[in-house]
């Protein structure tokens, strides 16, 4: 062979090398050593762009809307030192970016340099492992200490001594699907006319999530919800003597879970005006919470999820455990006052309020007017 042929093939295997370096997968496997069967995977491809701003120690809330902190919480939470695969670390980053960005799993894979079908794969095994981690996240106050941090925190957003009981603010919120076919998917049309899945969550006097249900079609009224859910049905919450708040779109009542609403308008008196100011400055907090998750993930719920009706409660799950994760982490949003909030329904339940809580909310009213306000030791609001 003569120096022009070899010259030849040298060009040739030399660009062949470099078009593999271009196209090399997010890590470079290494062989089996002599001591593990399983290969060893190692060396993140910096070719891709959000890992090279990650791990070179950029912030990663542009991409994954998570702050550092927040994401090495939920790594310890999820406890995987998977050995095979893309290892934990990469497949959480490919399930946030998804999450954060609201894209399909072909952008995702393009993204990472990953085939579609890996994705999805990805994303459906992630989400499970958030959601498998639910009760060590979203739970009840479960001392009398934790009650009473919660009870003295809600007479704080209210500014008023007479909310002293108060153990969460409950509200349901809609998040868009895209309608399944056939007849069920009228069912799924809420009163604004958008296809749509409820979530109904309580949360505590920081905006912490300590109960959520979701599931149901956006044509069900809120009342209806709350009497499926396990809240209501078990009625082991809240401790005796305590209520929930609730908007005007909830019945109002004591047995057999705690409800107090605000006086419907048009109000009759100074006394029911300032119970219903005092009322809504503690229950807006589940609102606060609802557009801080929002405002985090606004791809997820300000447009239709592309994915399947039935896979959408996992991810919503998902969502309220990881604003809880953030919460804990100090990883606060601002919430984005453009943002749209639900109105309150009318209450499902005509006449329930005369027999049920009407009597404890008028004896809040009282308190209301018979005591001076507290001044605030925290700016809640």
């Amino acid at each position: 062979m003569d120096p022009q042929q070899y010259s030849l093939l040298f060009l040739v295997f030399e660009e062949l090398r470099l078009l593999s370096k271009r196209h090399r997968p997010l890590y470079l496997r290494l062989r089996s050593s002599h001591i593990q069967n399983r290969p060893l995977y190692c060396r993140v491809n910096m070719s891709v762009p959000v890992l090279d701003r990650f791990f070179n120690q950029e912030d990663p809330r542009p991409d994954f809307r998570l702050s550092r902190e927040s994401f090495v919480v939920l790594l310890n939470l999820l406890n995987q030192d998977r050995r095979h695969g893309w290892g934990a670390t990469i497949e959480t980053l490919v399930f946030l970016f998804w999450l954060a960005s609201g894209t399909s799993y072909r952008v995702v894979s393009r993204v990472f340099g990953m085939p579609r079908s890996t994705v999805h794969d990805i994303v459906h095994r992630v989400t499970e492992d958030v959601v498998a981690i639910l009760h060590q996240v979203i739970h009840l106050p479960k001392t009398p200490e934790e009650m009473e941090v919660v009870s003295r925190g809600f007479a704080g957003l209210a500014r008023h001594r007479a909310f002293m009981k108060a153990a969460g603010a409950i509200d349901s919120c809609h998040i868009r699907i895209k309608a399944p076919s056939g007849p069920d998917g009228q069912c799924y049309r809420n009163r604004k006319l958008f296809p749509s899945i409820i979530l109904q969550a309580v949360c505590d006097h920081q905006g912490r999530f300590i109960d959520t249900y979701v599931g149901w079609p956006g044509s069900v009224h809120d009342s209806r919800v709350l009497r499926h859910s396990p809240l209501y049905r078990q009625s082991a919450y809240p401790p005796p003597g305590h209520f929930i708040l609730a908007d005007g779109g909830y019945p109002c009542l004591q047995h057999p879970l705690p409800l107090i609403t605000p006086y419907k308008q048009v109000v009759q008196g100074v006394g029911a005006q300032r119970f219903n100011s005092h009322h809504s400055r503690a229950r807006c907090i589940i609102e606060r919470a609802f557009g801080m998750m929002k405002t985090r993930f606004w791809t997820i719920f300000l447009k239709a999820l592309e994915v399947h009706h039935t896979f959408v409660p996992h991810v919503i799950t998902a969502c309220t455990i990881l604003h809880n994760i953030c919460l804990s982490a100090g990883d606060i949003v601002v919430q984005d006052d453009e943002l749209e909030d639900d109105p309150p329904e009318d209450e499902g339940e005509a006449g329930l309020e005369a027999v049920s809580g009407a009597l404890w909310q008028d004896q809040l009213s009282a308190e209301v007017s018979a005591l001076e306000e507290v001044p605030p030791d925290h700016n809640y609001c």
